[in-house]
């Protein structure tokens, strides 16, 4: 069993910038990869952004060109570096390690509030 540490959550104004940052308590390495999910109030969970063992990383399309995630496996942390905020990314984040058998652990979330 992993334990997961999401910070870095908090208000901020449409265009801003936050860094979330989630860490681990164990080797990131051993995962297949580390991924970074939202929730929304009354929505589905849904996949932000993903960086593979390998340093590979994918984005939900509606992130794409602002978010970025990064990792580093000598510190067993993943960041989520979040810039040109909209009220529509307002969301509860989760930090999620990728397990080899397809199953996640998670982190126990970070609120993530844009004001317009």
């Amino acid at each position: 069993q992993v334990q997961l540490v999401e910070s870095g959550g908090g208000l901020v104004q449409t265009g801003g910038s936050l860094r979330l940052s989630c860490a681990a308590s164990g080797r990131i390495a051993s995962f297949r990869a580390m991924d970074w999910y939202r929730q929304a109030p009354e929505k589905q969970r849904e996949l932000v952004a993903r960086i593979t063992i390998y340093g590979s990383t994918n984005y939900a399309d509606s992130v794409k060109g602002r978010f970025g995630i990064s990792r580093d496996n000598t510190k067993n942390t993943v960041w989520l570096q979040m810039n040109s905020l909209k009220p529509e990314d307002t969301a509860v984040y989760y930090c999620a390690a990728l397990r080899p058998n397809g199953d996640h652990y998670w982190g126990q979330g970070t609120q993530v509030t844009v004001s317009s």
